[in-house]
């Protein structure tokens, strides 16, 4: 019997119908959450656009009713009895389970609340349980549910530390525009008028033989497949169009053994960084520009832009593969090693892994952008430190003002800037990117960040580059890793200051004014876990002789870092940076540590630095 003579439904259902008061299983082989950083911002972005498109601030609630529906692609559905397993679609499943999640707790506090509780869980018999139903995730989706964050235990899946880092990034993601009276329209519209397909097999023999099928088999072409197949066609045959086809499976198998899609995001970044000369306005109405089509239809807008990349020529195209594709995605496959792999604190791409840990994945077109193919390694390699290095000098800034870093919110700027530095020399490039920080209105002049709860992720990447600065710049090796949580030893933003407000009576006249200081910068340190379950209710005289055992930034409190660390003095001598031990840590001393991490936080993010790089010094 064929795959067509048994019983196979296919039905577009929207996220409501295919979630609401469901419960779906997964194969203990196809368990793992696999999406990264980059993924996750693609959805988020497209979900958010589209509605943008559609949402008008006059309308009514009812009017979403009317907005055309969205679809998302499809899902494989293996139903054993009663039970249905997911088979394929797993991945975006979590993703949206994710993203609702985060929702309802972003819409908590608000009067027009969208019900939305059970298209993440139901319940029976009093036992609360998730629509994707894995044993292994019970305990980090509920507290992601009932508290917004999961500290993973030490033995905890890969899957769960992926969904972890997966949900804290949501906060950055999600576009302002869409958080004030906007939000109950985007749930509503994310609910009931985006749709999936879902293909639902009565045997697992039917449903993988679909899930085959349609990836194995062509049916279900992708816009990488699609892509091929159109330059293919433009080709001579034979030794041409067989190298160019053995070249392009190569390369796109071995990036999508890496993580999902990543042979799509190689194209659409390898695409955009190259020749996108427009991005569409965020405005009702506006239409999608070059970037914006790169990002969801890349094969449509290459057939009709082959002209102007100068696809003109069988040559042409055999060339594009051969050569483009090829030098591109060599360097991809580089940047996505630096950002991912083991960390070499000396080499000029360390700087893609700092922006990296920030989930800012953006980056990876503007790292593209000033490549030219023939370039030697020495060139590609300092082109590629000066782009990491602005990134991170732009980031850093944006946090330290209390800017956002979300995708929705950088994207239009990272194109500019990606389109500004296409194809520059190293010297002009260091120009362009110095010249383009100068002239940013975030600075390091203000006081600095206090911090939140929904900054403190990002505090923490500062202060752990920070930190890091000072460990090298005094003659011990670099501990960033340790610090931003690539080690096993945890660490925390610690306040120096415990939280009681009696101690400080005589400085503050009321609690609120004794927190808002207390959270600022200057009262805070990088301390391992344990060290702040040991010390962190103390005074600060009993936990200064701690200090000296830790990190270079704590230890510089502890007056005994001036006599028994002459690396460190050193240091301290040579950048002029105002440390000074504390025997007593005073509403100004709060100040003046603020003021110690304005100036290092110049030191560490300098403009200037962009010229001694492009000067080979």
């Amino acid at each position: 019997m064929t795959t067509t003579d048994r019983t196979i439904d296919g039905v577009a259902k929207t996220i409501a119908e295919v979630l609401e008061k469901k419960k779906y299983s997964i194969d203990y082989y196809q368990r793992e959450y696999k999406w990264e950083s980059k993924q996750l911002a693609e959805l988020v972005a497209d979900l958010t656009a589209k509605f943008l498109e559609l949402y008008e601030p006059g309308h009514a609630r009812r009017d979403v009713a009317k907005y055309p529906g969205y679809y998302l692609g499809s899902i494989i559905v293996s139903q054993k009895g009663s039970q249905p397993f997911v088979v394929d679609g797993q991945q975006r499943l979590t993703s949206l389970t994710l993203l609702l999640t985060y929702l309802r707790r972003l819409q908590q506090d608000r009067d027009d609340q969208v019900g939305i509780d059970e298209l993440i869980y139901s319940e029976k018999f009093g036992e609360k349980s998730f629509n994707l139903d894995v044993e292994d995730r019970l305990d980090c989706m509920d507290a992601l549910f009932e508290h917004g964050e999961y500290e993973p235990p030490a033995d905890a899946p890969e899957s769960v530390r992926t969904l972890v880092s997966r949900y804290a990034e949501l906060d950055d993601l999600f576009p302002e525009e869409v958080r004030g009276d906007a939000l109950p329209f985007f749930i509503d519209w994310l609910k009931d008028r985006v749709q999936l397909v879902q293909i639902t097999a009565y045997s697992d023999d039917d449903a993988y033989a679909i899930f085959e099928t349609m990836n194995d088999r062509g049916l279900k072409l992708t816009p990488a497949d699609m892509l091929k197949g159109y330059l293919l066609a433009n080709m001579e045959e034979g030794r041409q169009r067989t190298r160019a086809n053995d070249l392009w499976r190569k390369r796109l198998r071995r990036l999508d053994e890496r993580a999902e899609d990543a042979g799509s995001d190689f194209l659409k970044t390898w695409l955009r960084s190259q020749y996108s000369t427009k991005i569409r306005e965020r405005r009702r109405g506006a239409k999608p520009e070059d970037w914006d089509r790169i990002g969801t239809e890349f094969h449509r807008w290459l057939r009709g832009a082959h002209e102007t990349v100068g696809l003109t020529t069988r040559e042409a195209f055999y060339g594009f593969v051969a050569r483009d594709f090829e030098f591109y995605g060599e360097q991809y496959v580089r940047t996505l090693d630096a950002a991912s792999g083991p960390l070499d604190p000396a080499s000029r791409l360390r700087f893609i892994r700092y922006n990296a840990d920030l989930g800012f994945t953006l980056q990876n077109q503007l790292l593209l952008a000033p490549l030219v193919i023939g370039e030697g390694p020495e060139t590609i390699d300092r082109k590629l430190e000066l782009v990491g290095r602005f990134t991170d000098a732009l980031v850093a800034r944006r946090i330290w003002n209390n800017k956002s870093i979300a995708y929705s919110t950088m994207s239009y700027a990272m194109f500019l800037m990606m389109k500004d530095i296409r194809g520059l020399g190293v010297t002009d490039l260091a120009a362009a990117l110095r010249d383009a920080l100068l002239k940013l209105d975030e600075t390091f002049d203000l006081d600095g960040p206090s911090v939140h709860q929904q900054n403190r992720r990002h505090l923490h990447h500062l202060l752990a580059r920070m930190t890091d600065h000072v460990t090298v710049a005094s003659g011990q090796a670099s501990n960033y890793l340790e610090l931003s949580g690539g080690a096993k030893v945890k660490y925390e933003v610690e306040h120096v200051w415990a939280d009681h407000f009696d101690r400080h009576t005589g400085q503050f006249a009321h609690e609120a004014d004794f927190a808002r200081h207390r959270n600022r910068i200057g009262d805070l340190l990088l301390l391992p876990k344990q060290f702040n379950a040991s010390y962190s209710d103390d005074t600060y005289a009993q936990k200064l002789p701690h200090y000296f055992g830790q990190n270079l930034l704590a230890a510089s409190l502890n007056e005994l870092s001036y006599t028994r660390n002459p690396g460190f003095r050193a240091f301290v001598q040579a950048s002029g940076l105002p440390f000074r031990a504390y025997d007593e840590f005073t509403a100004e001393a709060i100040v003046e540590r603020g003021e110690l991490y304005r100036d290092l936080a110049k030191l560490v993010w300098n403009p200037d630095d962009l010229l001694i790089v492009a000067e080979g010094v």
